[in-house]
């Protein structure tokens, strides 16, 4: 009986040798290349993640990307002009989250930006998430990217980025009958937005927040003086950038390799202050 006991033991040993052998043999799942893509479903149309694969294995921060009026995040997707910025992105390493903002023309309204939380949480769960979130805003785009920044968003925004944007509803709303229209469609609004709902209102009367602005005086669709030069003022010293260009709106100057690095390095810098103070505590 001591004997067989004595077998017994022996060959559970040699199992638990053999089967800790097998685990340690088996490679990790390889990681990928290339950035992934990642689609995200709503029902007013996809949205995108990228995620360079650094972040797979280190925590990284998400940059969410609004688009301009009457576009799509299919169309920022296989733009070759908003993919030098978004390439320069996935490089720092962020992740990048190309929106659908609830449709094409929703001028950064309660029920878009409600949308891209919900997104937001979303992308978080498909890469190493560190809880830090950027926006970057395209013409339109700039609104809802900025008003993510502002005291009651549904969640935090560490810094904003802008190229070309509307910033001030209400100036939006009293240039054109055609966009007046839209953002009465999409606030519920049959008169001119109140102050509570333009994000220049409210950025004025806010802490100031980092920004890195691109715009120019030639641009004929949305006046840089009374959007992205009013804006200025509300930008924190120091992180922030203002950047000049000539040419008209969206221009190819805006997506050159130098912008792109000029992009970066506003949300690269952030994000290593952000992990050194997190260091700190």
């Amino acid at each position: 009986m001591r004997r067989l006991a004595l077998s017994l033991i022996a060959t559970l040993a040699a199992l638990a040798v053999t089967g800790a052998a097998a685990t340690a043999a088996t490679p990790p799942l390889p990681l990928p290349k290339k950035p992934d893509t990642v689609r995200l479903d709503r029902f007013s149309g996809p949205s995108f993640l990228r995620v360079p694969p650094a972040c797979y294995r280190q925590e990284c921060a998400l940059v969410v990307v609004s688009h301009p009026r009457g576009q799509s995040a299919e169309r920022l997707l296989d733009s070759p002009q908003v993919n030098v910025l978004t390439e320069a992105l996935l490089d720092v390493p962020l992740a990048v989250l190309l929106s659908d903002d609830g449709g094409e023309s929703t001028w950064g309204s309660p029920a878009a930006l409600a949308q891209v939380a919900s997104l937001r949480q979303e992308a978080g769960s498909h890469f190493a998430w560190n809880g830090r979130t950027y926006a970057l805003g395209l013409s339109m785009g700039g609104l809802l990217a900025l008003r993510s920044a502002l005291p009651g968003s549904p969640y935090p925004v560490g810094g904003v980025a802008l190229i070309d944007p509307w910033t001030d509803l209400r100036s939006a709303w009293g240039t054109a009958l055609a966009r007046r229209a839209e953002i009465g469609h999409a606030y519920g609004l049959s008169g001119e937005p109140e102050a509570h709902h333009n994000p220049m209102t409210l950025a004025e009367q806010a802490p100031r927040i980092p920004l890195f602005l691109v715009a120019s005086p030639d641009d004929d669709v949305v006046p840089m003086q009374t959007n992205a030069v009013r804006l200025r003022n509300r930008a924190v010293p120091g992180p922030s950038q203002f950047v000049q260009l000539s040419g008209p709106h969206l221009g190819g100057n805006r997506f050159s390799p130098k912008v792109a690095g000029q992009l970066a390095d506003f949300f690269g810098g952030l994000e290593a202050q952000a992990t050194e103070q997190a260091l700190r505590r």
